[in-house]
């Protein structure tokens, strides 16, 4: 009974997630859910985890997981932090570091968990208008006379657009506001683009966030992680203590240590991906779709001549589903998650069919 609820309650409008429909033979587009299955090392490590040290709580500092990522990115275990998927991650900056006096900035069209966050945790925000190729213009984030951020959260390649800003240019936002964290939101930028990582050690502002959900194909895990200077870490483990002092789970953390280990699978199957989204990107254009460039394991497509709500919906009838988004300047744009080829010939097929 909402009767009974807190004041701020009645003021959220909560994320919704990409539909999870319970249908068989389904080619699930939708999610941005990785084609092909984690590494098997992962596997057997989750496997051998299932135990009856089950009854005993997990390591609350997750160390092990902090130093495999720790060395993997040339960093120390101070400079990094894990949580219970990126999203909880980025829950702890935004309440940890994210909150300012002044309004935090993120573009017009971005993850949509931006402003849900600003929400719960009633932060003050203004939306920066993508350019007219939904393109970042990194000078519109550098602080001007009288007007400057509190905090900046952009997320590279962008979602939903997959669209990559140069590494050269995101440290020029990170340099141009030395007095604001800029969070950096890399949960795609293991499909072709470069992160911002290694400038965590010259920028005491900067925080990298990625996930292990779409690259290591273990969305089914929960795993996030941040990397930062040791303040902002500090920041974001003084409010997960404050919150959920045990969120990475035995199964997790083995399954998230042996992923990072196995360097071979993680490769290989980004790079499939990527090969994949550059043959769908071309026969897609053969279509007629303009499709943005992407850096995702998505595509960002429109068709000058046919409603992306009608096709989403023919696509459906044909037990295809990607994401439409009813939103200012994107509602003619299907978001198409990167399948096996077998699925994204069968979108293909049905495109064509449904062109025609």
């Amino acid at each position: 009974m909402s009767r009974y609820w807190s004041p701020i309650v009645h003021r959220l409008t909560p994320y919704v997630p990409g539909e999870q429909p319970k249908l068989d033979k389904l080619i699930k587009l939708n999610t941005n859910e990785h084609p092909y299955g984690p590494s098997p090392r992962a596997v057997a490590a989750i496997r051998e985890a299932a135990d009856d040290s089950l009854r005993l709580y997990p390591d609350p500092n997750a160390d092990k997981l902090k130093a495999v990522l720790a060395q993997r990115h040339g960093l120390t275990p101070a400079q990094v932090f894990v949580g219970n998927g990126s999203d909880e991650v980025l829950a702890h900056a935004f309440l940890g570091l994210l909150k300012q006096d002044h309004p935090l900035w993120f573009p017009d069209i971005t993850y949509s968990f931006y402003p849900v966050y600003c929400g719960l945790y009633e932060i003050a925000y203004e939306t920066l208008p993508l350019a007219d190729d939904y393109s970042l213009r990194p000078e519109d984030y550098l602080p001007l006379a009288g007007r400057r951020a509190g905090a900046i959260i952009f997320a590279n390649p962008n979602a939903p657009t997959g669209r990559l800003l140069a590494l050269t240019e995101v440290e020029r936002i990170v340099a141009g506001n030395p007095d604001a964290v800029v969070l950096v939101d890399e949960a795609y930028v293991d499909f072709g683009g470069e992160s911002a990582i290694p400038l965590v050690e010259r920028y005491p502002n900067l925080l990298v966030v990625q996930t292990f959900s779409k690259s290591r194909s273990l969305a089914g895990l929960r795993v996030g992680f941040a990397v930062g200077h040791p303040d902002l870490i500090e920041a974001l483990e003084r409010v997960k203590n404050s919150f959920n002092s045990y969120p990475l789970n035995r199964l997790a953390l083995a399954g998230a240590v042996a992923s990072v280990e196995d360097e071979a699978h993680f490769r290989d199957s980004c790079d499939r991906v990527i090969s994949s989204r550059s043959r769908l990107t071309e026969q897609l254009s053969e279509l007629g779709f303009e499709v943005l460039p992407s850096v995702a394991n998505f595509v960002f497509a429109r068709h000058p001549r046919r409603d992306a709500a009608g096709l989403a919906a023919a696509l459906r009838e044909r037990a295809i589903i990607v994401r439409h988004f009813r939103a200012p300047r994107i509602d003619q744009f299907l978001r198409i998650t990167i399948g096996t080829d077998a699925q994204c010939d069968a979108l293909l097929a049905a495109l064509g069919e449904i062109l025609a």
